[in-house]
């Protein structure tokens, strides 16, 4: 009788036009999808991906909101591509740049109002890194005491920090000057960050997120604490035989990615909105689109700033699909799903291949 049985194969090494053909082929099957779903709508799809890209990416207007987008993705990936290292599983950048907001906001609004800019603009910034590597450090501490998962942990976070920013904004930072809008009152202008002239590019986090790249990659690839921390991600029993302390390496990457992560949320309320709004309108969950976008650039930092890019323009295509084609937001997170998946899926067929085994008994 003939058996036949399934086996999952990890692969290791992929020709370049494999490596190109799979994600292309994916992305095209999403468009097909999310084309039936235009058409289902009443709106030509060929118009629609016209609009979407070219809006995005061939588009001065595009491309300035395309960086904006770009800015906090590509900190937070940065600071997840630390910890995703050492098999460190932060799923909580969402949470430590909301924290990284609510440290400016304190700082701007009630400890150095009425400061010059030169002094409330760095602090703001050396806050909301200590805000944020603070909240990434309490999950690593722990996983290191008591073998706590990270990834609940992290991930319950966000919600603390959510239901923090509600509290501010509702209670004691509700702004006397908004109406009893659950918003706290302007920043003063000397905490505003700086921008491109025309855009809503705030040039200091950009410099800082670009200067960021080959820092992290120094530090991953060419440092003694950055050795460690890929040995330790590859196999934790032989790094503890080499005498790495585990202890060092979760609060050192989990210090890092929040403190990164945190430094978003001072570009977000200090560049943009310029007081401290809904946890959904600081964040359009860059903090989980970062999860992706890190996987994608395959923990490269140095990639990770083209892959953030593009995932900026894909949230600029969302409001596209929003606001021109006048689709509802279902259809915008449906959109932005499909691709997002379709990139995923890409990437596993890549690292793994299914085997068909028959044998006879």
């Amino acid at each position: 009788m003939n058996k036949i049985r399934i086996k999952i194969e990890r692969v290791y090494e992929v020709p370049l036009w494999l490596k190109i053909t799979v994600p292309l082929l994916s992305i095209l099957i999403a468009l097909t999808i999310a084309a039936i779903i235009f058409l289902l709508q009443g709106v030509n799809p060929i118009r629609a991906y016209f609009e979407i890209f070219h809006d995005s990416f061939l588009t001065k207007h595009g491309l300035k909101f395309s960086i904006v987008k770009l800015i906090p993705l590509l900190l937070c990936s940065l600071g997840l591509s630390v910890a995703f290292k050492a098999n460190v599983w932060n799923i909580g950048a969402e949470g430590q740049l909301l924290m990284g907001a609510v440290a400016s906001t304190w700082i701007a609004l009630f400890k150095l109002k009425g400061y010059p800019s030169y002094i409330v603009i760095p602090i703001m910034y050396l806050a909301g890194f200590a805000f944020g590597a603070i909240w990434a450090l309490i999950p690593a501490l722990l996983k290191a005491r008591f073998g706590a998962n990270e990834i609940i942990v992290t991930l319950m976070m966000n919600y603390i920090a959510m239901k923090i920013v509600e509290f501010l904004i509702y209670g004691p930072w509700r702004g006397s000057t908004t109406w009893r809008y659950p918003i706290t009152d302007e920043f003063p202008q000397s905490a505003w960050l700086p921008l491109i002239p025309g855009t809503l590019i705030h040039w200091p986090t950009l410099l800082i997120a670009l200067i960021a790249v080959p820092l992290t990659y120094i530090l991953l690839a060419k440092t003694k604490i950055g050795y460690e921390i890929r040995v330790f991600g590859q196999n934790p029993e032989v790094a503890r035989y080499a005498g790495i302390s585990k202890t060092k390496i979760l609060i050192i990457t989990m210090l890092v990615s929040g403190g990164l992560a945190g430094i978003a949320g001072v570009g977000e309320v200090g560049g943009i909105h310029h007081r401290l709004r809904y946890p959904q309108t600081i964040s359009a969950g860059y903090g989980y689109t970062a999860i992706i976008t890190t996987w994608l650039a395959r923990l490269n930092p140095v990639i990770l700033l083209p892959v953030t890019f593009f995932f900026g323009g894909l949230l600029v295509g969302g409001d596209v699909i929003r606001i021109d084609l006048q689709l509802p937001v279902s259809v915008v997170y449906l959109f932005n799903g499909l691709i997002l998946i379709s990139l995923v899926s890409s990437d596993l067929l890549l690292r793994y291949r299914i085997k068909i085994i028959r044998r006879g008994e």
